[in-house]
């Protein structure tokens, strides 16, 4: 018969042994395990992220992480389930295990309260559909920055972002938010984790090869507009960005000032998942296609049953999230 429980100790061990091959994102397997330990030393992480494994006896099954998110879907919040990082172990495929792990873990959440289970898929849709997941539409963008005609950089003020500016960024992300039918709750807990999680990708990567960028740009004291983004040789990826102006042009501003630090160089290709309706004037959106994780939702409860409903433009959900 079998288990869930608690994956630590040696159960975590195995488990990262294993995933280690598909998931490593460049580490070694030593700064792989202290990667995940890390993002567990967060506030956030502390207190919403979790994995769990299918065992019998000493001997893992399936498992998977486990997030505790806070959403809003049609005006309601709702608490959510994120279940990321699905694996079965090679020697047990086949028979029906990460089944049984992810029914657990929705069995589990439901009795604590949770409303929604929310996933990202790398596979595809139909084996999730066949659990009780549908498809919630989401595009990857193209962006292009446009150059100003005068040489050099915008005049935009732009610093290094720190921990003083995340409740304003917290503040502006709900404004942005408040206009969709489905988002989650960006605390100033989510968006520092959101952002440690990148710096510590980064950090435990080789000398050179990721980094992690994080610019506000301010009126008096407070942040008024913020880029993150994590740069790849010559790939920029928008994890998440804001502004007060309901334009974006200060964002545009940043991006602009950003690309100018090194003119000699050829621009970066900037990819990001952007909301509907939000284009600042200096991007061009040059392309988009589905991005190549799904996400997928399954009701828990009465209140979230509309979820199954939502379209690309009902769902505002930042790439720093993904998980």
């Amino acid at each position: 018969m079998a288990d869930l429980v608690s994956a630590e100790g040696r159960i975590l061990e195995q488990i990262l042994d294993a995933t280690y091959e598909i998931w490593h994102e460049g580490l070694t397997r030593a700064r792989y395990g202290r990667f995940y330990e890390a993002q567990l030393l967060t506030p956030w992480g502390a207190a919403h992220l979790s994995r769990w494994a299918l065992v019998e006896g000493a001997t893992v099954l399936a498992s998977a992480k486990e997030y505790a998110f806070r959403g809003v879907l049609d005006g309601r919040t709702l608490e959510i389930v994120g279940i990321g990082a699905v694996f079965t172990q090679p020697m047990h495929r086949g028979r029906g295990y990460a089944r049984q792990l992810i029914d657990a873990m929705v069995q589990r959440a439901t009795v604590r309260g949770a409303d929604l289970a929310l996933l990202f898929s790398e596979i595809g849709a139909d084996y999730y559909e066949q659990l009780g997941f549908s498809v919630v539409p989401t595009i990857e963008r193209a962006v292009v920055v446009g150059t100003s005609n005068r040489h050099g950089a915008p005049a935009a003020m732009i610093r290094s972002g720190d921990d003083r500016d995340l409740e304003a960024i917290a503040a502006m992300d709900r404004v942005r938010a408040d206009p969709f039918r489905f988002h989650l709750e960006r605390d100033r807990g989510l968006v520092a984790y959101s952002i440690a999680k990148k710096r510590l990708l980064a950090g435990l990567g080789r000398p050179g090869v990721r980094e992690l960028q994080f610019f506000v740009t301010e009126e008096g004291a407070t942040a008024v507009a913020y880029v993150v983004m994590s740069a790849y040789q010559q790939v920029w990826t928008l994890e998440a960005c804001g502004d007060r102006d309901p334009s974006g042009a200060r964002v545009g501003a940043i991006l602009q000032a950003l690309i100018a630090r090194q003119p000699a160089e050829r621009p970066p290709i900037i990819r990001a998942w952007l909301p509907s309706g939000f284009s600042p004037p200096q991007l061009q959106l040059t392309a988009s296609q589905p991005t190549r994780d799904v996400m997928m939702v399954r009701p828990l409860t009465a209140a979230a049953e509309s979820a199954r409903t939502l379209s690309l433009d009902d769902v505002l959900y930042w790439r720093a999230d993904l998980f």
